[in-house]
């Protein structure tokens, strides 16, 4: 409701325009909703305009947002973990600090003299009129989203102290004497029961789902609310327990206990993205798969020779910057590996790209990226291994923007990096192809009617049997491999 309705219309005008609220922003890609990671900012704490105040996560990526604000925080409206929609109010600053507190709105009493009763309670009152944390005529405890049994959960979980100093718990409304005598004191167990634990609705949930207790959940805020990393924390060490139990009693007898047997993981985020985009594409495009072995002992004698050349020495140099290179060679006789499938109505396109926006699958603790070299083919071989190097550090940190995951034509996996030899990969939506770089291993090789110990490694190649017929995809894939064997014949293309 208006804060004129409410409030005087002078104190309504003066909170009004210094306080300033912060939306979750439209980031693009067609994202309707985002995930509050953390704050980088508490309440009451001074704001530059520029300055990050909360990480959230899309679907797509983990993105930091700066406050168009300078001031003071006023408020924070959304707890971390929760996913809100575009448009939701998330932060309010107030733009003008020195100009004293801010105005306290009327009681709930004063409201209703005043003949004005807040729609749905305002963010600050339950239903009949209650503030939020107060307890209600009914003995009900006015919540964000209802009530709850006052009983003995009448007092917040006790603050953590931060430096020197502790601050005191919340004490509990007065009660009227018990008839117990008071010699019968209640144990320290019952005394911390009457301590709600404090969350947000999705915390809960997420307690729920993974069985676990939130009593037995330390906050690690320093205002007590129980966070989702708290909670996974405490998950965490008891699957943990479990396992070491059931080591312990290892041919004995088997362990039942199905919450500390299984662990379950919301998909939420770039993860959930991710298993989408993995359905959709499996089950639309067509996909073949091939695979070549080849002897890559000229491309790292390559590799030692150029280390120490001058251009190279700013850069770290990996297998992975030759296959990108190598790639960007091939398209030019297989422009069709560089295109995408469109189905409209009436007639489907096949559009060929001119320009190889190179993609390279990345795993992080968030899941599954793509970030991308715009214009990868423009570079040479230095500019490549500089990219991917900036590339991989940016993915690992977190801090991969919408932007730089954009736009992706043809994508690289390389699985070698973890010992894999080889596998099948599913091509990125919007795209005709994906390559699986494998391991480099010693191998026994003929060379010159002669058996020889030589580095070689595998390539995959999926790709949309739609674009691309067998003697295209067969034709790029023993190009590359032709590149990679013989760095030489990059001359020649």
């Amino acid at each position: 409701m208006p804060l004129s309705e409410c409030w005087p219309t002078d104190m309504a005008h003066q909170t009004k325009s210094r306080l300033q609220t912060f939306a979750m922003p439209d980031v693009g890609e067609g994202l309707t909703e985002a995930e509050v990671l953390s704050w980088r900012v508490a309440v009451g704490d001074t704001l530059a305009v520029n300055q990050v105040m909360v990480e959230i996560e899309t679907a797509k990526a983990a993105v930091e947002l700066p406050s168009p604000f300078a001031g003071r925080v006023h408020e924070l409206l959304v707890e971390p973990g929760v996913t809100v929609g575009v448009g939701t109010p998330i932060i309010t600053v107030d733009t003008d600090p020195d100009a004293g507190e801010l105005p306290v709105p009327p009681s709930p009493d004063a409201a209703r003299q005043n003949g004005s009763t807040p729609a749905n309670g305002s963010a600050a009152q339950g239903a009949d009129g209650a503030k939020i944390g107060e307890v209600a005529a009914d003995g009900r405890i006015a919540t964000l989203v209802g009530y709850t049994s006052a009983g003995a959960a009448t007092t917040r979980r006790p603050r953590r102290s931060t430096g020197a100093a502790a601050v005191a718990e919340v004490p509990p409304p007065p009660a009227q004497p018990s008839p117990t005598p008071p010699a019968a004191t209640a144990p320290p167990a019952a005394a911390a029961a009457t301590h709600a634990p404090l969350a947000a609705p999705p915390v809960r949930k997420l307690a729920k789902d993974l069985g676990v207790d939130l009593g037995t959940v330390p906050a690690s805020r320093a205002d007590g609310v129980i966070s989702r990393a708290d909670v996974e924390r405490v998950a965490a060490a008891g699957a943990l327990a479990t396992s070491s139990n059931a080591f312990a009693v290892a041919g004995t007898r088997r362990v039942d206990d199905p919450a500390g047997r299984e662990q379950r993981i919301p998909v939420t985020g770039i993860r959930k993205a991710t298993a989408a985009a993995m359905v959709a594409s499996a089950f639309t495009a067509p996909h073949v798969t091939e695979f070549l072995t080849i002897d890559v002992t000229p491309m790292m004698e390559l590799r030692d020779r150029l280390r120490g050349r001058r251009e190279f020495a700013e850069h770290k140099l990996t297998p992975l910057a030759f296959v990108a290179r190598a790639v960007c060679l091939a398209a030019r006789r297989t422009p069709e590996i560089n295109a995408t499938f469109e189905a409209e109505a009436g007639s489907d396109v096949i559009v060929v790209k001119r320009y190889i926006n190179l993609g390279i699958a990345a795993a992080t603790p968030r899941g599954l990226v793509v970030p991308v070299i715009h214009d990868a083919d423009a570079l040479d071989l230095a500019g490549l291994a500089g990219a991917l190097q900036e590339l991989t550090t940016t993915a690992r940190d977190g801090h991969t923007t919408l932007e730089q995951m954009s736009g992706g034509t043809f994508t690289i996996t390389n699985v070698g990096v973890f010992g894999v030899d080889t596998g099948t990969p599913i091509i990125n939506p919007g795209q005709a192809a994906i390559l699986a770089l494998g391991s480099i291993k010693d191998a026994p090789w003929v060379v010159n009617g002669q058996l020889a110990v030589r580095k070689v490694c595998q390539l995959a190649l999926s790709f949309d049997h739609r674009v691309l017929d067998g003697q295209q995809g067969s034709r790029f894939l023993a190009d590359v491999g032709a590149l990679l064997a013989d760095p030489g014949l990059a001359l020649a293309f």
